[in-house]
């Protein structure tokens, strides 16, 4: 049901599909109420789910996430009601569950447990070119955070060798700087069909934006899992039609 990261002191966790009581393509941990899965389902799963992490009594901030870069602080005068359109949270307060939901993109958890600062991030490829965890990180030093003790941790997300995009995808992140590792390209005699074929290594691609940004390399971890793996959902793989997982950090 959860996945933790060994580097994080806060709680915090990165879900799976296993362990709910939804059915279909929803099956079985399904926490989003946005993919068409049965609304009872939803809130089953998410009690079940938050309870097993003791997040069951503490306030959940959440997010319309719509691929962009935009971060959001979560202050004490914050409307934790309203869902405003970004793809990142970052906040002091201690009693507060941040959700990222995601079934292929990066969800990204931040903290500097001195400071008392998290953050987590859903990091598509529309929000990683836009350098997304840039701006996360300037947000938490503004925060009071400092660089060199951030940590940070990537969950399930699409691999490199699964993530096929166009031309125009790739060529997007050669021109924001990114190199050459988190954007390949393979075809002609590669190729089964003979025709160049581009890829994307999101994990790489968030990782150079954090070591870019300040982060000490050794305090980065990754998953290492990807999200077309069977106990995954994975909009990609499936068509469309799955479930969401959540990614949650509290303090």
């Amino acid at each position: 049901m959860w996945h933790s990261a060994p580097n994080l002191a806060s709680k915090h966790g990165f879900s799976d599909r296993i362990g709910g009581v939804s059915v279909g393509a929803y099956a079985q941990l399904n926490l989003s109420h946005n993919v068409g899965d049965h609304f009872e389902s939803v809130e089953a799963n998410r009690l079940t789910a938050l309870s097993a992490l003791g997040f069951d009594q503490l306030r959940l901030a959440r997010l319309r996430q719509v691929h962009s870069s935009e971060v959001v602080t979560l202050t004490r005068d914050s409307d934790l009601t309203h869902l405003p359109m970004a793809d990142a949270l970052v906040t002091r307060l201690r009693d507060t569950v941040l959700v990222i939901e995601s079934a292929d993109c990066y969800p990204v958890l931040l903290e500097d447990s001195t400071a008392g600062v998290i953050a987590a991030a859903h990091c598509g490829w529309r929000g990683t070119a836009g350098r997304l965890l840039e701006r996360v990180l300037e947000a938490m030093l503004i925060a009071g955070a400092q660089v060199d003790r951030i940590r940070a941790a990537l969950g399930p997300g699409i691999s490199a060798g699964q993530y096929a995009v166009g031309a125009d995808v790739m060529m997007r992140f050669a021109q924001e700087g990114f190199p050459q590792h988190t954007h390949t390209m393979s075809g002609g005699s590669s190729s089964h069909s003979g025709i160049e074929q581009y890829y994307i290594d999101l994990a790489a691609a968030n990782r150079w934006l954090l070591e870019e940004g300040g982060v000490p390399p050794a305090q980065i971890w990754t998953m290492n899992r990807c999200s077309t793996e069977a106990d995954f959902f994975s909009h990609r793989r499936d068509h469309g039609t799955t479930g969401r997982m959540w990614s949650v950090i509290a303090q």
